[in-house]
């Protein structure tokens, strides 16, 4: 983007009522053009809501965050240069760089890199930071030369490098990728000495806008896909299996084939963080079974599922897969070396990403690599990520036996020995709580997302409640599946959010959850703030099937209703006090 770009983009309007997006931009020298640069890209991101960032004092990076009030930002960014840790490491104050004062350095930058690190530390777990290390080059002030590391150099690295490792295991705080930068940006494109001396930008306006993007994607990342469905022949293999055999296809290097080894390894990559993998081929089903079944396949059949195997049309195989998931279109990547399996999908499936495999064209598949890997991007790996695959494959079997008679669900759910946890309480730290509210789409009230303000504000409010449900059976655990937010009276309870996982449809979860509340809080009647989106059909059918009437604003289930219509509540349940309640 040109700082022209940005400057126009700035201008375009925005609605009076827009919602904020209130962005802090933490750095030691004048913000000048990567706070325009920055503000442009968010704007981009979220053309309907008033950004507004601010920005600290002049040459006091530290204590800029150390006076950073959290309840009143939905996001932080921390711009570290060489300078803000030791002002001798800048340019516009001379502080002398005799021998003797590099240890005195040294240990300031450690000091002031402590300091940083108590300072974040105390920020709350789910306010976005993103932290960005030196960009620019260390000044001419080590004795061995340029084109040396000197000792103190690699110790001020060595410093940083562990500051920068400690910090990025909280769980709200990114730290920019080194590598995506030095792609993005040379270093031979960063550093302005004449802005930096006379005004106190040191930055390029090319730097400027690579680094404005690259904050705005990291405060605000788009929730990651969930799947990905892939073709087999000449894509996770070269070879076509019903010609060649199942011995015929391959994948190595010794076989001119290590692109298709590559997928397979990044395949398996995705899968161990809890994203679903799928195969939708064009072939014999018992040949692609034993395919799979070779041991130096690098992406396990335990990896996979379901595996759609026939010479029906793709989309009817994606189709199948997506149901089979419980996931919708655009939550889903496919992949497929043919353009027409691509062209065909993508009709069917107008919201799906569908991308092709680059077979024979070495940078187009690094790119391809690349790409998925921001799609599928997580901040971390939690508890329920490793179980998503085998809940999914658990799901299914919760799903068929309500085609066959109606009694058969109430037998499989009993012999399942299904264990509900409800806990009531606000814990600040339950991050799993904040993630369900703000992705949850399908079995979701009204849509409602909360920034960290919001969320903070409720937290602190002694009115309202925050009641989570856990799920275990003994197939296995699915984690913390749904959440609810509400406020009870003597009689009434009223739900202003409610969200679950679509890995626990179909067990009967809802309804314990509504059976808690009701005993709970000894409501004779729920009232749901319910707002139809074009993504929670499942939940307004739910509540049309319990309530007296049509679901439509506000609509209310009396206890008499619920207790006429629900069906049994199979699954045993226990409470658990949660800290912050």
């Amino acid at each position: 983007m040109k700082l022209i770009d940005a400057l126009e983009r700035l201008k375009a309007p925005v609605a009076e009522n827009a919602p904020p997006l209130r962005v802090f931009l933490a750095c030691g020298f004048t913000p000048l053009h990567l706070e325009t640069f920055l503000t442009a890209h968010l704007r981009n991101l979220y053309p309907a809501r008033r950004v507004e960032l601010n920005s600290g004092l002049f040459g006091d990076l530290i204590g800029n965050v150390e006076l950073l009030r959290p309840e009143e930002h939905d996001a932080l960014a921390v711009v570290i240069e060489w300078a803000d840790l030791d002002s001798r490491l800048g340019l516009r104050t001379l502080g002398g760089w005799e021998v003797e004062k590099l240890p005195d350095i040294v240990d300031s930058v450690k000091r002031s890199l402590d300091r940083l690190m108590c300072t974040l530390q105390k920020i709350p777990a789910v306010l976005p930071t993103c932290i960005c290390l030196p960009t620019l080059p260390l000044p001419p002030l080590f004795y061995t030369g340029t084109q040396t590391s000197s000792v103190f150099e690699l110790t001020l690295r060595r410093d940083l490098a562990s500051f920068a490792e400690a910090i990025s295991s909280r769980r709200q705080v990114q730290v920019v990728s080194g590598q995506r930068l030095d792609e993005n940006s040379p270093m031979g494109k960063r550093h302005d000495l004449r802005t930096e001396i006379n005004q106190g930008f040191p930055y390029r306006t090319f730097h400027a806008s690579v680094m404005g993007e690259l904050l705005a994607d990291l405060m605000f990342r788009r929730e990651p896909k969930k799947g990905l469905i892939t073709d087999l022949d000449d894509t996770l293999w070269a070879g076509i299996l019903g010609e060649v055999g199942v011995q015929g296809v391959h994948w190595r290097l010794d076989e001119h084939a290590q692109l298709h080894g590559l997928y397979q390894q990044f395949l398996a990559s995705l899968a161990s963080t809890g994203i679903l993998i799928a195969v939708a081929s064009k072939n014999d089903a018992a040949l692609v079974e034993r395919a799979f079944e070779r041991d130096d396949l690098l992406l396990s059949r335990k990896g996979v599922f379901p595996i759609e195997a026939h010479w029906r049309p793709k989309s009817e195989s994606v189709q199948h897969i997506l149901k089979k998931w419980n996931l919708l279109q655009d939550s889903v990547v496919f992949v497929d070396d043919s353009p027409m399996e691509v062209a065909e999908v993508q009709r069917a499936f107008p919201e799906m990403e569908c991308l092709l495999f680059p077979k024979d064209d070495y940078s187009a598949f690094w790119g391809l690599l690349s790409h998925l890997r921001n799609r599928f991007a997580k901040p971390r790996i939690s508890e329920e990520d490793s179980l998503r695959l085998q809940s999914i494959r658990d799901s299914s079997a919760f799903l068929e036996p309500v085609d066959r008679e109606p009694n058969s669900l109430d037998d499989f759910l009993q012999q399942a020995e299904g264990r509900l946890t409800f806990r009531c309480g606000k814990p600040v730290e339950d991050a799993r709580a904040f993630e369900l509210i703000n992705k949850t789409n399908q079995f979701n009230l009204n849509g409602k997302r909360y920034d960290w303000a919001a969320w903070s504000k409720f937290l602190k409010d002694s009115q309202r409640c925050l009641v989570t449900v856990s799920y275990e059976d003994k197939f296995g655990k699915l984690g913390k599946v749904a959440v609810l937010i509400g406020s009870s009276t003597a009689t009434k309870f009223v739900v202003e959010s409610w969200v679950m996982s679509c890995r626990a449809f179909s067990r009967r979860i809802e309804f314990h959850s509504l059976q808690y509340i009701f005993d709970k809080f000894g409501a004779d009647e729920i009232v749901f703030e319910l707002q139809a989106t074009n993504r929670n059909g499942p939940l307004t059918a739910f509540l049309q099937e319990l309530v007296d009437g049509p679901a439509g604003a506000n609509p209310r289930l009396t206890r008499s209703s619920f207790l006429r219509k629900a069906p049994k509540t199979p699954h045993h349940v226990q409470e658990e006090v949660s800290a912050g309640g």
